[in-house]
């Protein structure tokens, strides 16, 4: 299957990174290439881009995408990784940085990779194929209670008791091997009158299990600082977000940045030492255009946020 991708908030990101055509930049969810490759076409021979990503068929996907180019340099990793590949490269500091942390449309769309409730396949999910574990494995080995606050804290689903429960009485049966196995139980476990109110019925569970599986979000929480530390002077993050756990994250870590301070409002001065590393851009995320989501329309719940380094 074709590797395809539709670059989301793709002319607000190249915008907000302010290239600099000497400047270095990295993308730290190449995917496709498409930013990237937006990134590369306004670089000087002078210029660099790293493009790292964990899956596999994106890397080659993006290799046949930017072999144009001289300036790119394409590394297999997660972007939690990013200070150690950079300095692998001897790259110390960067002019900007970029994430866009949605499923690509391909692992959407093949069904092999186990990450669509509509397609019955083996229960995969993983973004890096060299990982043992699978979402198989979160479904059948965790317990009830596990189950739960998973899909409770990052499925954000009212009726996640009842999906877990569900789920467990079922692999009592026999395993649930299947992303068509594991849809049909969640929508055992959903009342009908709720369903035909609210989109799919397992859109929820699966995207929690796949945070879970892949630790999405303990990654971007404890790789910010990092991005933000690895910027030069007037370098930026842009970080495109698709959901609400994230945009949290990633708003209130460039608030912190931003503001620092933890002296309580009534000190006269600040006594902690906590010193700013720069502004936010952008005070209010930055949405698609009505264009876009009518073109794209899985581009509707993204987030565009930037943090400048001082």
């Amino acid at each position: 299957m074709e590797f395809r991708h539709q670059s989301v908030l793709l002319e607000e990101t190249i915008r907000g990174l302010r290239i600099k055509p000497d400047g270095i930049y990295v993308d730290g969810t190449l995917g496709g290439a498409g930013h990237a490759y937006h990134v590369c076409s306004q670089l000087s021979a002078r210029g660099r881009l790293i493009g790292i990503d964990q899956d596999q068929d994106a890397i080659i996907a993006a290799g046949q995408r930017l072999a144009s180019f001289t300036q790119a340099k394409i590394v297999r990793s997660n972007y939690c990784y990013m200070a150690r590949e950079l300095s692998a490269l001897g790259i110390k500091k960067v002019d900007g940085i970029l994430l866009d942390l949605g499923v690509s449309s391909y692992q959407l769309d093949n069904a092999e990779r186990g990450f669509s409730y509509r397609e019955d396949a083996p229960l995969d999910m993983r973004m890096d194929q060299r990982n043992s574990r699978t979402a198989y494995d979160i479904i059948n080995e965790y317990p009830e209670s596990e189950l739960y606050r998973v899909i409770r804290d990052y499925g954000e689903d009212r009726f996640a008791k009842n999906i877990a429960k569900h789920i467990v009485m079922e692999r009592e049966k026999k395993p649930v091997a299947t992303t068509g196995e594991l849809s049909e139980i969640i929508s055992r476990a959903i009342p009908r009158k709720i369903q035909a109110t609210g989109g799919h019925p397992a859109k929820r569970t699966f995207q929690a299990i796949r945070i879970e599986l892949n630790q999405e979000l303990t990654v971007l929480r404890e790789s910010l600082d990092t991005m933000i530390d690895l910027l030069n002077p007037e370098g930026r993050l842009c970080i495109i977000t698709f959901h609400s756990l994230e945009d949290r994250i990633v708003k209130n870590c460039f608030r912190k940045a931003e503001s620092p301070c933890t002296c309580p409002p009534s000190f006269p001065v600040c006594v902690c030492g906590n010193k700013p590393k720069g502004r936010v851009i952008t005070k209010k995320p930055i949405l698609p255009s009505e264009e876009e989501q009518e073109r794209n329309p899985r581009s509707k719940s993204a987030k565009l946020r930037i943090f400048e380094r001082m």
